[in-house]
C-alpha cells in the first residue's frame, strides 16, 4: 500500500525511512501544507495533556489523544448546539442512536438494536461497572498484559482481584498473541475468575487480532464461564484493513453474545475525548441489566456536546477518517524508521493499529524510561503503569514537525544517557 504524505524529512529520519521502506514496502513523501501539519497552540486551555508539566519546556508524547483540530463537520454540528445556548441533560435514543446503528452496519458488517445500547460518559467507569456487575469480593477479573492501566485498576472499584496473563512475542517480528497455556494456568489456580478484560484493538501494542485469536479468545471464555468485555474504542484506527482487518467481537455474537459486553467511543478516533461520550453495547438483555444495575447512581450520563459530535462524527465524519490515517501512516512510518536505525534495541514489532507506538527500554541500566526522558524534555506514558516496568508508550498522533523535534529530543535523550543503540 501506498502511503503519500508531504513533510520535510531531517536526515537521520529520512535514513530510517529509506531503511523501513526497503525492509516493509515504498513509502512516498511530498510536502507539508495539509490540514494535520497545524500545530495548534494549547498551552493554557486546561489541556491536561499540555498543562501537566506547569509550562516546563516538555512535548507531550503520552495520553492517548490526539493534537489534531476534529472534522469540520462535528465542529459545525457543536457550534450548533452552542448556539442554540440550552445545555441540559442529555439523551441518545434518538439521533445519536441512530448514527451508532449505521456506524455498525456500515463499519463493521453488525446489526445492532437500540435497545442494545448503554450511553456512558467514559470508559474508564464502564471498566468499573463491568466488574461490579461480573463478581464482588473473593471473585477475580482476568487480562492481558500490558495493557491500558485502568484495566489494572477498575476491578479493585467491585473488590475484585485483578490477574494478569503476559501477551506473549510471536514469530521473529515479535507479535504479540495471547497466551492461552498461561491464561489457563490462571484460570484454574484461582477457581473464580468471572471476566476476561479485552483490549482490541490492542493499547499499547498496537496489534489487531486476527480471526483465529478472536475465535480462539471466544472459545476460552465459553469453556470457563467467563463474561467478555472487549474495548474496541480504537477499531477504527486500523492501517491496512485488508492485511490486518478488524473484526469486531459482535461478529461473535453466535458464539459468545450471551456474556459479551462491548465498549466502545468515538473520542480516539475524532479526537472528542474531551466531551464525555462513550457506549456499551450488550445484547443479552440480563447481562445488559447486570450491567446497568453495576453503574448505580455514580456513572453520570453521556453530556449533550458528547451525543452531538459523536453522531456528527459517524455520520460525517468518515472523509476526514480516511485523511487521517493516511497521516498517521506517514507518522508511523518516521517512528519506525526511527527505531529501525537509530535505536533498535527499542524495537517491539509492528504497529497494525493505533497511534502509539510501545517501546522497550530496559537496556542501558535506565531504571525508570518515562523518567530518564522527561528529563530531556519528552513526556511519554509509563509502562510500569501498564504493567510493564522499563517500557514507555510514545504517541504519534501530532503534526509530523512535532514528531520529528520529538524524536530528535529522544536522540539526544539516547546519547546522553550512553544507551547503546
Amino acid at each position: 500500500m501506498w502511503v503519500i504524505c508531504r513533510c520535510r524529512i531531517p536526515g537521520p529520519v529520512a535514513g530510517g525511512l529509506k531503511a523501513l521502506a526497503i525492509a516493509s514496502g515504498p513509502v512516498m513523501m511530498a510536502g507539508m501544507d495539509g490540514e494535520f501539519d497545524e500545530r495548534i497552540e494549547r498551552r493554557g486551555s486546561c489541556s491536561l495533556k499540555w498543562d501537566i508539566y506547569g509550562g516546563r519546556d516538555v512535548l507531550p508524547f503520552w495520553v492517548a489523544e490526539m493534537d489534531f483540530r476534529s472534522p469540520a463537520p462535528v465542529i459545525e454540528a457543536l457550534r450548533r448546539c452552542v448556539e442554540r445556548g440550552v445545555f441540559g441533560y442529555a439523551w441518545g435514543g434518538g439521533g445519536p442512536a441512530e448514527a451508532l446503528m449505521r456506524y455498525f452496519r456500515r463499519r463493521h458488517g453488525v446489526e445492532i438494536q437500540r435497545s442494545w445500547i448503554v450511553w456512558l460518559p467514559g470508559l474508564v467507569s464502564a471498566l468499573s461497572a463491568v466488574s461490579r456487575c461480573a463478581g464482588g469480593p473473593g471473585d477475580a477479573v482476568m487480562t492481558a498484559t500490558p495493557v491500558y492501566p485502568p484495566f489494572l485498576k477498575a476491578p479493585a472499584d467491585g473488590g475484585l482481584e485483578c490477574l494478569r496473563a503476559p501477551l506473549a512475542p510471536q514469530g521473529v517480528a515479535g507479535r504479540w498473541t495471547f497466551d492461552f497455556p498461561a491464561m489457563e494456568r490462571v484460570v484454574l489456580e484461582h477457581g473464580r475468575v468471572r471476566l476476561f478484560l479485552l483490549c482490541h484493538p490492542h493499547n499499547p501494542v498496537g496489534r489487531v487480532f486476527d480471526a483465529e485469536e478472536v475465535a480462539a479468545l471466544t472459545d476460552f471464555c465459553r469453556r470457563h464461564n467467563l463474561l467478555l468485555c472487549s474495548d474496541e474504542i480504537h477499531c477504527d484506527l486500523v492501517y491496512d484493513e485488508k492485511e490486518t482487518p478488524f473484526r469486531s467481537l459482535l461478529g461473535r455474537a453466535d458464539a459468545i453474545g450471551d456474556r459479551l459486553i462491548l465498549l466502545g467511543s468515538a473520542s480516539k478516533t475524532y479526537n472528542l475525548a474531551g466531551l464525555g461520550c462513550a457506549y456499551a453495547v450488550i445484547p443479552e438483555g440480563r447481562l445488559r441489566a447486570a450491567f446497568q444495575r453495576a453503574m448505580g447512581k455514580w456513572v453520570a450520563p453521556p453530556t449533550l456536546p458528547g451525543l452531538t459530535a459523536l453522531e456528527a462524527a459517524y455520520d460525517h465524519g468518515e472523509e476526514w477518517r480516511a485523511r487521517l490515517m493516511e497521516y498517521l501512516a506517514g507518522n508511523r512510518a518516521v517512528v519506525e524508521g526511527f527505531v529501525a536505525t537509530e535505536a533498535p534495541a527499542l524495537a517491539t514489532g509492528k504497529i497494525e493499529a493505533t497511534f502509539l507506538a510501545w517501546m522497550d527500554g530496559r537496556i542501558a541500566g535506565w531504571g525508570d524510561p518515562a523518567e530518564v526522558l522527561l528529563k530531556h524534555g519528552l513526556g511519554v506514558s509509563n509502562g510500569r503503569d501498564f504493567g510493564a516496568p522499563g517500557f514507555f508508550r510514545l504517541n504519534f498522533g501530532c503534526p509530523r514537525s512535532m514528531l520529528e523535534e520529538g524524536l530528535d529530543r529522544l536522540r539526544r535523550a539516547l546519547a546522553g544517557e550512553g544507551m547503546r543503540i
